[in-house]
């Protein structure tokens, strides 16, 4: 051991002192009186290379060598730990091995063998036969191809078995049954295909079987009803047809066969055995009703997305007091809302939109304390809304659109604070907004379209980002000045309404809009000078003009006079305001047109930030002769060389005394959310991430650490950023195979991220504005770091704020609060079909993804949803857009298990060649 210290004896991660017993080094553990060691676990210390010494210790039981950067097992390795006859567990996950596996020869002792989280390719065959005493084997998340294994010791002790995201293809063998003793088989996420064996009933002991995200089909076999331990079943996006059997979940806790092809009726049985607490039947052909009786252990019930009719079952919900998530949507369910519903105490999650349902709503549903998201649209409900409901204190999602409610909208509702998104578009709703909605200031999205409200615009709540719709209504008076204030909003629509007045010169302040629609109001004077980013519509406005051509509006002869006399001043004092918003204007664009208009001091008088603490990252010779800490303070006190501003970083360009250029990013909110709390444990996250080795990843080079802020060092990608590619220069189209270069190239990089040796690195906040180009076909994905060094949970921002941009969330992070791969995937997804269709991720009030799964039920019409500019080309491209199009809607599909994860997402993007 000593020995084995002198080769650690610069690993800062163990702090071994050879001048104490090893027993009491950190990692080790031995028999009672120290006389052997038996344990010893390097994870996570930064191994790169195996350890020969490691396989003297005779004694040695377990063996920890996870998460570290080990690239390939020495043969040395295999044959000397396979000599030890006592070695019970060996753990390599989480490291960069890569090649063939090696035939492990001995180890007749070996029980526990984990090789997850690598890139161990090609066919497994034999080479782990000789485990004669294997119980545990994990070989998930690699690249292995071929037949699953079925030569895994000799014994046919094997208890558990995981292969899952690899490329393992072909059937599931028969002889796997034979292995009587496995508790849990997880072969998800692979390309394996036919039935199930019939025979599975014979794995008496199985408590876990996972087979979804394959391509199995025929029908799902009756013997897994017999199975008494079998707790949790998934087999969910795959080809599985045919009725679903009856007494399948006799035993089950948790059943997931969501997007498959399933038909027949729900079984009268299936949904009440008492054990049961999940069931996902989404995404399926089934028909018939909802069986009337329900577990009351049930958590999640998911059955949207078929062709269910009939009535919701009501007494039945009165007793489910642990349900938390009710998705019946998108099915032909009539009758009303029951009001039992309002006995679910726990419910987080009603969604029954989609429906045929009829009726009032109950008052009932205001019992749903703990309730986030109501989603009540496309039914024929009627009747007023109920005051009940705005007195949930969790809402954050409310929709309640393309109904037949009446009344006016409760003044209550602004008893919602923590709502972010309120649509009520589409029903007939009268009076007046109330003036008390812009106190909601969680509220980022408000849609009122559609209805019969009368009365002036009130003021609105400051946040508003995704849309303000309050178009189709009588709302009349002048358009407020005060929406000038709502500087994050993208789409503001008051089409077809009475309101008149000039159209105030202060929405030229909004740099967030993306589209301004007035048409068919009565509005008169002069349109100010608009952005020429900016989607603008004001057809309808009878004396509405621009100051650059004259008047040709007809008007009456009854005007006379007075009407020109009245133009001619109007247009004379709209110059003077035009006038004033072409210097603030012109003032602003001297930045780049993106980033928000800041009163920041000049150079002169503001000082560089003091520089407390300075660390390259980087092993790279030029960067770490490049780059200077004291240049680099000059040029982020410097406001003209802010490049770019995200909704967590602003960018600098700073341009080295080499002369080479860097981009140095400031970490906004750094005083508010970093969950370091030191700045050593901050160094050491970055170190990590500064090993990173990927093309298409933004790795840090340095940091800086001022006494307000952190600063991030990372090579510049002088094309700027994928928005400014495809949505800043119009008339400039990317062609396809630039765009296919950036998506694979992404992929690729999120893909490295996810797979990372040290843990899955997730991004807070993907979008085309966070990712960088060095070329017009070199991506890079930027803000890395931002999931290690903010902590939502610690933000006291909205809800966007938290989850990334709009347009990008995922549509379960409403209710579940939690950054994820796959909530990553949808993301991704967003980004893909920005690439397709040239399009903004929210384009007029409606977000892309939602637009795009709307259009694309009929796959012959998926033609209309690809940019027209790029897919005309040539059959070749159109033909590759519609394979990139597969891809990115199952990317953005709801349902987050649904989604492919990266490493798929990106084999399936390069077979779209």
């Amino acid at each position: 051991m000593i020995n084995l210290s002198k080769a650690l004896v610069n690993n800062t991660a163990l702090k071994w002192d050879e001048t104490k017993d090893p027993c009491s080094w950190k990692g080790v553990k031995c028999t009672p009186g120290n006389s052997s060691i038996t344990e010893i676990s390097l994870s996570g210390v930064f191994l790169s290379d195996f350890l020969p010494l490691l396989c003297q210790i005779d004694s040695l039981v377990s063996l920890d060598l996870s998460n570290n950067s080990l690239t390939s097992i020495p043969d040395n390795f295999i044959t000397d730990c396979g000599a030890i006859g006592g070695l019970q567990l060996l753990n390599i996950s989480r490291n960069m091995l890569g090649g063939t596996l090696p035939t492990f020869h001995g180890f007749v002792g070996l029980k526990f063998l984990d090789l997850s989280f690598n890139s161990l390719i090609g066919n497994i065959r034999l080479k782990l036969e000789g485990l004669v005493a294997l119980k545990s084997l994990n070989l998930s998340f690699n690249r292995f191809t071929g037949p699953i294994p079925t030569n895994l010791g000799k014994a046919m002790a094997l208890e558990e078995l995981q292969l899952s995201k690899n490329f393992f293809e072909g059937g599931i063998p028969d002889q796997m049954i034979d292995y009587l003793n496995l508790t849990l088989v997880d072969l998800n996420e692979n390309n394996l295909s036919g039935p199930v064996p019939v025979r599975i009933g014979d794995l008496s002991k199985l408590g876990v079987l996972i087979l979804s995200t394959n391509n199995l089909g025929g029908k799902i076999p009756e013997t897994l009803s017999s199975i008494k331990s079998l707790s949790r079943f998934a087999a969910y996006q795959n080809n599985f047809e045919g009725p679903i059997p009856s007494g399948l979940t006799r035993f089950i806790k948790n059943l997931d066969l969501s997007y498959n092809k399933l038909t027949g009726s729900i079984p009268s049985d299936m949904l009440s055995p008492p054990n049961l607490q999940t069931v996902d039947l989404s995404y399926n052909l089934l028909t018939g009703q909802i069986p009337l009786n329900i577990s009351p252990s049930m958590v999640r019930l998911r059955l949207g997305s078929n062709s269910l009719d009939g009535t919701i079952p009501s007494a039945t919900f009165g007793t489910l007091e642990h349900l938390m998530y009710l998705e019946l949507e998108n099915n032909s369910l009539t009758g009303s809302v029951p009001p039992d519903l309002g006995s679910c105490r726990k419910l987080m999650l009603l969604n029954l939109a989609g429906n045929k349902l009829n009726g009032s709503l109950p008052g009932q549903l205001g019992g749903l304390s703990q309730l986030q998201v109501l989603e009540l649209q496309s039914n024929k409900l009627v009747g007023e809304i109920p005051f009940e409901i705005t007195q949930l204190p969790k809402l954050s999602i409310l929709n309640m659109s393309w109904n037949s409610l009446n009344g006016s909208i409760p003044s209550t509702i602004s008893s919602l604070r923590g709502l972010a998104n309120l649509n009520l578009q589409g029903n007939n709703l009268s009076g007046s907004i109330p003036r008390t909605i812009a106190n909601m200031d969680s509220l980022i999205e408000l849609q009122l379209g559609g209805n019969q409200l009368s009365g002036e615009i009130p003021r609105m709540p400051v946040k508003l980002q995704i849309a303000l719709n309050l178009s189709t209504n009588h709302l009349e008076g002048p358009i407020p000045k005060s929406l000038a204030q709502l500087t994050g909003l993208e789409v503001l629509d008051l089409s077809n309404n009475k309101l008149s007045g000039e159209i105030p010169p202060e929405l030229t302040q909004m740099q967030a809009l993306t589209k301004l629609l007035l048409l068919n109001n009565q509005l008169s004077g002069i349109i100010p000078k608009l952005s020429p980013y900016l989607t603008f519509d004001a057809n309808g406005n009878k004396y509405l003009f621009n100051a650059s051509t004259p008047n040709t509006s007809p008007r009456s002869a009854k005007k006379g006079k007075s009407v020109a006399a009245g133009l001619v001043i109007g247009f004379a004092a709209a110059l003077f305001t035009v006038g004033v918003v072409i210097v603030v204007t012109v003032s602003i664009s001297r930045r780049y047109y993106r980033v928000k208009d800041e009163q920041l001091q000049s150079a002169e008088d503001l000082p560089p930030p003091q520089v407390l603490q300075g660390n390259l990252l980087t092993a790279n010779g030029i960067h770490r002769s490049n780059i200077d800490f004291t240049k680099a303070m000059e040029a982020v006190a410097d406001p003209s060389n802010v490049t770019l501003k995200t909704k967590f970083s602003t960018y600098y360009k700073a341009i080295m005394p080499s002369g080479s250029s860097y981009f140095v990013k400031r970490i906004n909110w750094s005083d508010k959310i970093f969950q370091l709390g030191s700045h050593d444990k901050f160094w050491r996250e970055l170190e990590v991430l500064g090993k990173l080795s990927n093309s298409n990843v933004m790795t840090p080079l340095a940091y800086v650490l001022t006494v307000d802020n952190a600063y991030l060092f990372y090579e510049f990608a002088p094309k700027g950023t994928l928005f400014d590619i495809l949505h800043g220069s119009p008339g400039n189209a990317l062609d396809w195979a630039s765009r296919y270069s950036i998506a694979v190239g992404v992929a690729q990089g999120l893909a490295f991220l996810h797979g990372c040796t040290c843990g899955p690195i997730l991004l807070l906040d993907l979008s085309s504005n966070n990712i960088m180009l060095k070329s017009l076909k070199e991506p890079q994905v930027g803000d890395i770091e931002l999931y290690k060094v903010i902590d939502p949970s610690k933000s006291n921002g909205s809800l966007s704020m938290v989850a990334g941009s709009v347009g990008y969330v995922p549509p379960e992070y409403a209710y579940t609060m939690r950054v994820t791969m796959a909530g990553n995937v949808y993301s991704f997804g967003v980004v893909l079909l920005e690439l397709l269709t040239g399009k903004r991720a929210v384009s007029e009030g409606t977000e892309l993804a939602k637009w795009v799964l709307s259009n694309s039920v009929k796959q012959d019409k998926w033609d209309r949803i690809l940019d027209s500019n790029v897919s005309r080309t040539s059959l070749a491209i159109r033909s590759q857009m519609l394979a990139v199009l597969k891809v990115a809607l199952g990317c953005v599909n709801v349902s987050p298990d649904a989604r492919p994860k990266m490493k798929n997402v990106l084999r399936m993007l390069l077979n779209a060649r």
